[in-house]
């Protein structure tokens, strides 16, 4: 049964952190093959298990040891019915990798989880298409595409699910509403541009104002993520109202912009602690944002920067 569906503790106080760039880690500093960026594969080997486990260690001994709560992200990126197809799992495989998702993660929580760190479990959900480029799906396709994965998610663990990498307002409308009829909460993560807009050219402000609009706020919070700081932060106005809606942030390494990422054949992994600094000043402009991560390029050395960056403001608050 869900710990925290009814209740998530990152909404009440305290800093929540979470992983990095999972996909980019595993890929370039560990030299695993992930067929499409699709993590959830080395769910079907007791050997890829373990490397999970020991992906997710690496960030939960950080929480640890600052005495953080953690949102746990299943490494369901591309575990949707697109993706799965090209890597040839049928819908009710698909809603197998899912549930043993959390069902990895939940052994995690039980091994680390102390009563003032909780641990969130959250169902990952990516995009149906590039997340650099944009989709073409309208509201109700968008819905009926989703609802399938959060489904899967509605009958385990998992306290919530959160949708990465978004980058058109119709999709993340479409997730909402399915989270919604599933009765989960969710938090929606948008990806800009360098210009600090989406690749569909419309802004930050209307894709929060437009996605609660039509989903009668149901998204539990927002955040941005796969964008470096300096792409976005000129454009948080930190006192509307939609600004407040950004409780997270899962920010990239690098300065690069996505083509430019997509070219490179190698991993940019940025200034640990430049990036903790800029964290660091979104926070004290954005107290509401508590969860707090990294994307493409980031690792634990950056997780653990931002930590020891933005803690400081927790323990004055203390």
């Amino acid at each position: 049964m869900a710990k925290y569906r009814n209740d998530l503790p990152q909404r009440r106080s305290g800093m929540f952190l979470t992983d990095g760039g999972m996909e980019t880690v595993l890929i370039f500093h560990e030299g695993i093959e992930l067929p499409h960026f699709a993590s959830f594969v080395l769910l079907a080997t007791p050997e890829g298990r373990q490397k999970a486990k020991n992906y997710y260690r690496r960030y939960l001994d950080i929480a640890s040891r600052h005495g953080t709560g953690f949102v746990l992200e299943t490494p369901t990126w591309r575990a949707s019915a697109d993706w799965g197809e090209k890597l040839g799992y049928d819908s009710w495989a698909l809603k197998a990798v899912n549930e043993d998702a959390v069902a990895l993660l939940s052994e995690l929580r039980a091994e680390y989880e102390r009563p003032a760190t909780p641990i969130v479990i959250s169902g990952n959900i990516g995009p149906r298409g590039d997340g650099y480029k944009a989709g073409r799906m309208n509201t109700t396709e968008a819905e009926d595409f989703h609802a399938a994965q959060i489904a899967s998610f509605a009958g385990t663990e998992a306290d919530m699910v959160t949708a990465l990498t978004i980058n058109n307002i119709d999709e993340a409308i479409g997730i909402a509403r399915a989270a919604k009829v599933q009765g989960m909460p969710c938090a929606i993560s948008f990806t800009v541009e360098t210009d600090g807009k989406l690749v569909t050219g419309r802004t930050i402000q209307e894709a929060i104002e437009s996605t609660d609009a039509a989903s009668d706020g149901a998204p539990a919070y927002y955040m941005i993520n796969c964008a470096h700081p300096s792409h976005f932060e000129n454009a948080l106005d930190d006192d509307s109202a939609w600004v407040k809606r950004i409780w997270g942030l899962r920010a990239n390494a690098s300065m690069m912009s996505h083509a430019e990422l997509d070219e490179s054949e190698t991993l940019d992994a940025g200034d640990p602690v430049d990036l903790g600094r800029r964290y660091r000043q979104l926070t004290l402009r954005m107290p509401q944002m508590r969860v707090l991560g990294g994307c493409c390029g980031t690792d634990h050395r950056h997780v653990a920067a931002i930590c020891e960056a933005c803690l400081p403001r927790e323990a004055a608050s203390a």
